[in-house]
């Protein structure tokens, strides 16, 4: 396990920080709007926010390769933004219009742009992320494809079955497997048993679990797993225990309050980077963004809805 360490920042510069800074805060703007928007009427389906794990998606997702493939769970909104997708197509998506990132038909959890797909089943993001890295390796091409999951999808069996042929068959896919501790509205405790780590051990898939909500730890563990996959064509798992501050959708959260005021004081990972970080440096950076998520909202909302 690895926690919170400064060593990380002393060879990455104010710039670098600041930018890491934006891209988490970015996501956690979008996500409270959506939020609070969707009991207004702005949104269709449902969604699932991303607030508390944006160290994990700009951590894994900063560094990789312009060809390399992003499988997306149910929480998608995150992985998407921090892979570059546009803020205003995904407000746009949610809402139904003819600009969102797939027309308006994908809603929150469908989403494909580039080389970047999300799916909403449980558990389904194992055997696409696993049958693309295998695609790509027949094809003789040096692509690793980063597969999210979270805790609750280990209790689905094609998970497993996915993990045996991607280490029969030597995958190049990296399982990032995201542990917010709950399972929609269960306690892991409750519902999990034995260990996440071994459960990729015993299929020989060699992993590596933070325990940690530091943008520069997960980061730099990242670019380690996703080297490997590379050079080695074979799968990684890196499992990151993590707390989501929002509920599991829109409103379906049985934990207590005081749990989730103590979260947000020991895990926020954008409170983390920021004691890195000038005072001078957050005030501009948290002004642009919440301009740059207010236009999005704005023009999403007077995007054209489908014929």
């Amino acid at each position: 396990m690895s926690n919170n360490s400064k060593s990380d920042s002393d060879q990455i510069s104010k710039v670098e920080l600041a930018d890491l800074y934006r891209s988490m805060l970015r996501i956690r703007r979008f996500e409270e709007t959506v939020l609070g928007e969707f009991s207004r009427g702005y949104f269709f389906g449902t969604t699932h926010t991303y607030i508390g794990q944006e160290a994990n998606a700009v951590g894994v997702l900063r560094n990789i390769a312009p060809e390399d493939i992003v499988v997306s769970n149910h929480r998608s909104h995150g992985h998407f933004l921090a892979y570059g997708g546009d803020m205003r197509a995904l407000f746009a998506e949610l809402m139904g219009k003819s600009t969102g990132v797939c027309g308006g038909r994908g809603g929150s959890q469908h989403l494909y742009w580039k080389n970047f797909y999300s799916n909403g089943v449980l558990g389904g993001t194992s055997p696409i992320g696993t049958g693309i890295a295998l695609a790509e390796k027949f094809n003789q091409r040096d692509t690793v494809t980063i597969t999210f999951l979270g805790d609750g999808a280990l209790g689905e069996g094609v998970v497993y079955e996915s993990l045996n042929m991607a280490s029969l068959w030597s995958a190049p896919v990296l399982f990032v497997l995201e542990n917010n501790h709950i399972a929609q509205t269960t306690p892991a405790e409750l519902n999990l048993a034995g260990s996440i780590v071994n459960r990729f051990n015993a299929f020989g898939i060699d992993s590596e679990a933070l325990d940690t909500s530091d943008v520069l730890v997960i980061q730099s563990s990242a670019v380690r797993a996703i080297s490997e996959v590379r050079k080695k064509s074979s799968p990684q798992a890196l499992i990151l225990n993590t707390y989501r501050f929002g509920p599991h959708s829109k409103g379906d959260d049985t934990r207590q309050e005081k749990e989730i005021l103590e979260l947000r004081k020991t895990r926020d990972p954008i409170s983390i980077l920021a004691e890195r970080l000038d005072p001078d440096q957050i005030n501009p950076i948290e002004e642009e963004v919440d301009d740059e998520v207010k236009q999005a909202f704005q023009k999403a909302e007077s995007d054209p809805i489908p014929n």
